[in-house]
């Protein structure tokens, strides 16, 4: 299955210069967040896959406008062609109650009210979110600092993969686009990235949202 994922940057290559073998072969689309809800829906538009997606800490606008023809999966699960697809956007609180912005605290509380779901899908394929983990090339300062709940949950789930944004690739030094943390492969998706998802089956069905 041929995934590609997005985050933090329109991308020109698809966008501005569009065309249609671009997008040949994509199964699935996942957006990471701080991407404009017309542009994720220009995917939808144009690209026979799902796109889903989660929040960025700077996507306030989702509440009144979001994404046409895409799917949230924010504290979900999804499964798509068998794969399961887990959801949570939104990055470190740096200001005070602002949106789609999360202590360690509450991020683990999210984490736990999806336990039922967690335990009726038995764990999750790949994790979808806009910070990156904690000491998995995140950033010191608090703003863009990981959350250490998605080590825990890929230390307990093994997931194959975790795909987050966040962290720019002109930040400097702490740009990675991919790495390992344990069994999962960590894949940064600033602006877009074509990654192959492995042992797939083609024949196992659509999508669809759990719970």
């Amino acid at each position: 299955m041929k995934i590609l994922v997005l985050a933090d940057q329109r991308s020109k290559t698809l966008y501005d210069y569009y065309e249609p073998c671009k997008l040949e072969g994509i199964d699935l689309i996942l957006s990471c967040g701080d991407l404009e809800p017309h542009y994720l829906s220009f995917f939808a538009t144009l690209c026979h896959a799902p796109v889903l997606y989660v929040r960025g800490n700077h996507d306030g606008i989702y509440e009144t406008m979001p994404p046409e023809g895409c799917i949230c999966i924010e504290d979900d699960i999804y499964i798509h062609n068998g794969v399961r697809i887990m959801g949570l956007g939104g990055s470190m609180e740096y200001i005070p109650k602002a949106a789609n912005q999360y202590s360690e605290r509450a991020m683990k509380r999210r984490i736990r009210k999806m336990g039922w779901k967690l335990w009726r899908n038995r764990g999750f394929d790949i994790l979808v979110a806009h910070a990156p983990a904690f000491e998995i090339n995140d950033m010191e300062d608090r703003p863009h600092r990981g959350f250490a709940c998605f080590r825990t949950l890929m230390e307990k789930y093994r997931p194959k993969m975790f795909i987050h944004g966040h962290v720019h690739a002109n930040y400097g030094g702490s740009f990675k686009r991919e790495d390992h943390f344990e069994d999962t492969l960590v894949i940064n998706a600033f602006e877009s990235y074509i990654v192959d998802y492995p042992g797939t089956d083609p024949k196992q069905g659509t999508g669809q949202k759990e719970g």
